[in-house]
């Protein structure tokens, strides 16, 4: 990982605290988790958030082929170092709840998986936008959002899943990222 990740990430805070989900780049222990239940035989992958790319990174080393990666990112600095880093992906500079207003982002063809970086501390009418445009207009019918949080529930509200149809489980911890944190498979259930 580059040094000037940190940097990156901390710059990224200070010009807008809540669209942020950690102060520093996650660790290799949970980038191998929460891509190891990505199969790239099953379609395109869409990552939300992917900060300076560490899940991007661990994605390309497992072969993922950087064309069928779309990586959406609002932070205008991060989103041109990812583009420089990582210049075979599709990085959109956009909020990611704008994704269920927009067209496939692989045309006819849905995405597999998503993996999200996102805090989904936003306001709740903002986090729902996000999660149902994502099922509704991006994911495959049997897609799936792979997100990670620090607390051990789930980061969706119950509410939501079951307004939404959406089915959660952990599925592992990584203890030595700093701070620890936890991965969800979450996916529709009709």
């Amino acid at each position: 990982m580059p040094k000037n990740d940190t940097i990156h990430l901390l710059s990224a805070w200070l010009r807008d605290p809540r669209s942020l989900g950690a102060l520093a780049p996650s660790g290799p222990a949970l980038a191998r988790l929460m891509t190891s239940h990505v199969d790239q035989a099953h379609g395109p992958v869409i990552e939300l958030g992917p900060g300076t790319g560490v899940f991007t990174r661990a994605l390309l080393e497992r072969g993922w082929p950087g064309h069928r990666l779309v990586l959406v990112e609002t932070d205008a600095v991060l989103a041109a170092t990812l583009a420089r880093r990582y210049p075979h992906a599709r990085v959109l500079r956009m909020d990611a709840a704008k994704l269920g207003h927009s067209s496939p982002l692989f045309g006819d063809e849905r995405a597999s998986a998503m993996i999200s970086g996102l805090p989904l501390l936003s306001p709740p009418d903002k986090v729902a936008a996000i999660i149902e445009g994502l099922f509704e207009r991006q994911l495959q019918a049997d897609g799936v959002l792979h997100q990670f949080t620090y607390c051990l529930r789930c980061p969706l509200p119950r509410v939501l899943r079951q307004r939404l149809g959406l089915q959660a489980e952990r599925v592992g911890g990584a203890w030595l990222n700093l701070p620890p944190a936890w991965v969800w498979r979450i996916w529709r259930t009709h």
